[in-house]
Formats: C-alpha cells, sequence, structure tokens
C-alpha cells in the first residue's frame, strides 16, 4: 500500500524533472469528477462556469467560439462531412436551353476533399476549445473557493505577459504551421488514396491503398514502379550525402586556410567567395546549363583547343550528368559554409588551444581533437538540415539538368530526385496521386533520417556543453 502511494509523487517528480514544468493541477478528469454543476454545465454552454464566476470577458469568448463552430456546422460544415466519404458523384451536365447548350457544374472533388478536411480539423479544435473552456470553468472554480474569487482579466492578461508569455509567443507560430504545414500535409496523404489523376480531374474516387501497391509492383510500363522508385531514392540519398558532406568538408578547408594566420588579405578572399552568394542561384544555374550543352562555350573551347574530338556528355550521360550536377553544387554552396565554418572558428574557445599546445599536440591532433569536434557539436543540427534540403533539391537539378538524361518512355530521369520525380507526375502528367505516394515517402525517409541523426547527435544529448 506505502509503495503504491509513493509511486505517484515519485512519478511527478521524474515527470517535473523532465520536462522542467510542474504538471498542471486543472486537468479535463478532475474537471469532469471534481467540478460543480456550474464547471460541468460548461461542457454544454462554453464558458457558463467562467461567466458565473464574473469572468465575463473569458467567458463570452469561449460561448462565441462555440456558437461560431455551430453556425459553421449548420452552414457549411455538415455537407462538408457528408461529401468527403464519396467525394461527390454529380458530373458536370450540357443541356440545351432556348435552343442554346449551356454547362451545369457538376461536384469538384478537389474542392470536396479541401473543405473536408479542413472541416475534420476544425472539429478536431473544437474540441481542443472545448477541453479549454470545461478546464478554465474548472480553474475558476478551485480559485474562487481558495482565494475567494476567480482571477480577474488584468491578472490573467498580466500571466500571458509574464508567468506564461512561452504560451503566447508561440501561439502564432503555432496556427501557421497548423495551416500552412499540418493541413496541406493531411491533404496531400488524403489525396494519396484517390484516383485523381489525367483521367479523373474533376472527380476522382477513393482507391485505398492502390496507388501504394502500383509504386511497389515491378510493372515497368507504369507511371511509378519499384525500380523506378528505387532508383530515384538510390539516387537522391547518394545526391544529398556528397552534395551535404563534400560542401561541408571542403569549405572548411577553404575556411581554415583563409582564417590561419599566415594568410593574407582575408578580406579580399571572403568577399570573393561571397560574390557568388550575391548572384541569385537560378541565374548561375541557367547560365551554367547553357555553357555546359553540346553547342556550348565550354564544349566549343574544348574542341577548338583539340583537347577533345567531340563534344563532352555533361547531360546526356548518367554517370557524366551525375557527376557534373554534383560538382557544380560545390561551386555553389562551397561559400555558404565558408561563411558559416569562419564564424565558428573565430569563436573556438582559445583555452583549448593552449591546452593542446601544452600538451605537446601537433596541427593534425589539435584539429582531430579540438578543431573538428567542437565545429560537429555546433553544425549537426546545421548538417541535418542541409541534408534535408539536399534531399528536396528542386532547384539545382530541375534548373540546371532538368533531370536528364531520361529513358525513352520513363517518367524519371537519371539525375531526378524524388522532389522533381514528383513534380514531373503532378505538373506535368497530372497523376497527383502518385505524386502524393512520393511525397508521403519522401517525408518518411527524412523524418526517420533525421530524428535518429539528431537524437544520437552531441548537440541533442549535451545541449548546454562541449563535448
Amino acid at each position: 500500500m506505502t509503495a503504491s502511494v509513493s509511486a505517484k509523487p515519485v512519478a511527478r517528480r521524474r515527470s517535473r524533472a523532465k520536462s522542467g514544468f510542474a504538471p498542471s493541477p486543472y486537468t479535463l478528469r478532475d474537471a469532469l469528477a471534481k467540478g460543480d454543476v456550474l464547471t460541468r454545465l460548461s461542457a454544454v454552454v462554453f464558458g457558463l462556469g467562467n461567466i458565473a464566476r464574473k469572468q465575463y470577458l473569458k467567458g463570452l469568448i469561449y460561448l462565441a467560439g462555440e456558437i461560431g463552430f455551430i453556425v459553421f456546422m449548420v452552414r457549411s460544415g455538415a455537407t462538408n462531412l457528408s461529401k468527403l466519404p464519396s467525394l461527390g458523384d454529380v458530373e458536370q451536365r450540357k443541356v440545351k436551353i432556348n435552343g442554346f447548350w449551356k454547362y451545369e457544374a457538376g461536384d469538384n472533388s478537389v474542392v470536396i476533399l479541401l473543405y473536408g478536411v479542413a472541416t475534420v480539423c476544425i472539429i478536431i479544435l473544437f474540441l481542443m476549445w472545448w477541453r479549454l473552456s470545461v478546464i478554465s470553468a474548472y480553474k475558476a472554480q478551485v480559485l474562487a473557493k481558495s482565494e475567494g474569487r476567480a482571477p480577474t482579466l488584468s491578472a490573467e492578461l498580466h500571466d500571458l505577459l509574464d508567468g506564461n508569455i512561452q504560451r503566447t509567443l508561440m501561439f502564432l507560430p503555432t496556427v501557421g504551421i497548423a495551416v500552412f504545414t499540418v493541413l496541406p500535409l493531411i491533404f496531400m496523404i488524403s489525396m494519396a488514396f484517390t484516383n485523381y489523376d489525367s483521367n479523373h480531374v474533376t472527380l476522382f474516387d477513393y482507391v485505398g491503398l492502390e496507388n501504394f501497391k502500383l509504386l511497389f509492383s515491378s510493372n515497368s510500363g507504369a507511371d511509378i514502379s519499384l525500380s523506378t522508385f528505387g532508383s530515384v531514392l538510390g539516387w537522391t540519398l547518394i545526391w544529398a550525402f556528397f552534395a551535404t558532406f563534400l560542401n561541408f568538408f571542403l569549405g572548411m578547408f577553404m575556411a581554415m586556410i583563409i582564417n590561419r594566420r599566415t594568410t593574407r588579405f582575408k578580406g579580399f578572399w571572403r568577399a570573393i567567395f561571397s560574390l557568388s552568394i550575391a548572384v541569385p542561384q537560378f541565374v548561375s544555374l541557367l547560365v551554367m546549363r547553357t555553357m555546359l550543352q553540346p553547342t556550348g562555350a565550354i564544349n566549343r573551347l574544348l574542341m577548338e583547343w583539340g583537347w577533345t574530338t567531340g563534344p563532352l556528355p555533361f547531360f546526356t550521360d548518367a554517370t557524366w550528368a551525375r557527376v557534373t550536377v554534383i560538382v557544380i553544387n560545390l561551386w555553389v554552396g562551397i561559400p555558404f559554409t565558408i561563411m558559416q565554418i569562419t564564424g565558428i572558428l573565430q569563436n573556438v574557445p582559445a583555452e583549448l588551444y593552449e591546452a593542446s599546445k601544452v600538451d605537446g599536440a601537433n596541427w593534425w591532433q589539435t584539429f582531430t581533437h579540438v578543431t573538428m569536434p567542437y565545429i560537429i557539436f555546433v553544425l549537426t543540427p546545421y548538417l541535418i538540415t542541409t541534408f534535408t534540403g539536399n534531399v528536396n533539391n528542386f532547384n539545382v537539378i530541375y534548373l540546371l539538368s532538368g533531370g536528364d538524361p531520361t529513358p525513352v518512355g520513363a517518367t524519371a530521369g537519371k539525375t531526378d530526385l524524388l522532389i522533381t520525380w514528383l513534380y514531373k507526375l503532378t505538373v506535368d502528367r497530372n497523376n497527383y496521386n502518385l505524386g502524393a505516394v512520393i511525397g508521403i515517402l519522401t517525408f518518411v525517409v527524412l523524418a526517420v533520417v533525421s530524428l535518429i541523426t539528431y537524437r544520437n547527435s552531441g548537440s541533442y544529448k549535451n545541449e548546454e556543453g562541449f563535448r
């Protein structure tokens, strides 16, 4: 009995130690179990408990949210939900009226799916609003009983700007993430289970896991197949690896050379590398694409000088094209790395170098035991985001090679990444359902790689210091 009683405080202390904050004494379970009549009625009439305890404005805000939700559901929400299972069934019709043909608009499955997903999200938000209303009524009840009255509006505003300032500041970013990230993501995931393609532009239906089965099938004649997906995924990961770590190591090498005490004109060299950042990336990529064409400036110069007998296959051979995009990406990305690492090198604690000198370490030992660990510790989150960005690096691939070379009849070229393949499937071929499948799998790959890498890094395990 004693052990069971003491287990709750121990668990509560552990929870507090892990999160850094004490758990709230006001919970939905306590509100429904220990709340008085007004508190429990607040689950039906939002804000009733607050209004009864003279928190008029707060109670009216909760009530307005409930009324707004009811109005929304009556006017359009219920209709959106009713059409969501079928995605519409009324086709566009052509009728003859007074000798003239007119078109009567039918259902649009895209709009139905979007409004249906948005309505489901609004219902989830309403449930959260209901929870806040009940908890707020219970909190007002407890404080009115213990302190004689519920907190005034000025006291709660002061708390939002002081004790709970983190909630106030995080409110708008959270709303932005929900509207512009979570909602489109749910919409895209929903689209992956439909037959929304070039043959079903206006009206389409749910097809379950058929799109995923098609992706993992061996049907080489389809727009997507397991062999095509495996090839594009493999090249995407190879590209992201080299584009990330070659940029990092070569940029670090250049930054360390410039940062050496014996290097003269440091400002000049940094300014030279910064010039490539000042030029818009798409301009640089399009210029390089033109120069590397079979009749471009580079091939013409090489043939005029007698170095080659014909144009080099920069974008017509798969291996040449892949090496070309990696090398040109180095030219585009290394200046960013130089700027990043230059700032870090100038902030490495001097006592670390002094200690290594006292221990008799040479330059290589100092680099491997002091400089490199410090840089990796600071830049691990940056490397993860850079790797993620390179997996989704649409600009370099699409503007430079366009995914070429592309085999005849294939939907993906030899330099296409998952993101450029997705673009071709949706924009060029109107296969939005297949594009949604590729988007989901891209998200899964990036999420797994990013979470595993970051959670096993020193930056995550030891945020307060340098290992």
